[in-house]
């Protein structure tokens, strides 16, 4: 029988980046996690860095039927799923729509749609089985949720999309008290955000630097979601760096 933990979540692209600090702050928080990502390597030092129990499960979200076993690996191991926190994602270099290659296309939404569909799916299927019933889904959408950078043609499409799985997971997930929520994040400091110390264009044609924030705080902010009774939801936040160019004008 595995041993059954009162909170246990799966966090995938949990190898580096935002995946990484909020792995690292759910695990601070109580919660026995299931790191899943591409790398695994990037994982174990991930589990190196964690307070509590950790599961290591190389993962490509972009095939299904790995996302079964994540999380059939997952309730075997901590006996239940209460919280997905859905993050994996790609992306490439600026790039103009009439220049994207289709298999790049196909790549890209692979990963960030289709793989955020795959994990929700095994992970309601989870949910609804264990006992009692129910947990969370937190969706990372994006600024580009709402509003693409030049060049974002996929990833822009990819990220709006979420907001449309988000909704109807909420939906769907009601009857079985599972809550689905998004968190929409603005230049939060990794190493996929490092480039905009240097300049990155902007949608007048121009280059620019642009503020960032310490990824900590989003990390405390799926916390703060995770920790919310099954009758409360977070819907939808925007945790961004102050003065990045989205409000307004920029």
């Amino acid at each position: 029988m595995p041993q059954t933990f009162s909170k246990v979540a799966v966090v995938t692209g949990a190898g580096s980046g935002v995946g990484r600090a909020v792995a690292l702050a759910l695990s601070e928080a109580g919660f026995a996690v299931a790191l899943a990502g591409r790398r695994a390597d990037a994982l174990e030092a991930t589990k190196a860095l964690a307070k509590g129990p950790c599961l290591v499960v190389p993962t490509n979200v972009a095939d299904d039927a790995e996302v079964d076993a994540l999380f059939a690996k997952t309730v075997a191991e901590f006996g239940r799923v209460d919280l997905l926190f859905n993050n994996a994602g790609t992306n490439l270099p600026a790039t103009s729509i009439e220049d994207i290659p289709p298999a790049k296309w196909r790549e890209i939404v692979d990963v960030n749609l289709n793989g955020m569909f795959y994990c929700t799916r095994a992970a309601i299927n989870a949910m609804k089985a264990q006992t009692p019933p129910g947990g969370r889904i937190v969706n990372n959408g994006s600024i580009s949720a709402h509003a693409p950078r030049p060049g974002s043609a996929v990833y822009t499409a990819t990220k709006h999309a979420i907001t449309g799985l988000t909704k109807s997971t909420s939906l769907d997930g009601r009857k079985h008290d599972i809550a689905c929520g998004q968190i929409d994040i603005g230049n939060a400091a990794t190493d996929m955000t490092a480039r905009m110390a240097k300049g990155v264009p902007q949608a007048n044609g121009t280059m620019a630097v642009e503020p960032t924030m310490d990824v900590a705080h989003v990390a405390s902010t799926v916390v703060h979601m995770a920790s919310l009774p099954l009758d409360a939801n977070v819907q939808f936040v925007t945790v961004m760096s102050t003065k990045m160019p989205f409000v307004g004008r920029g």
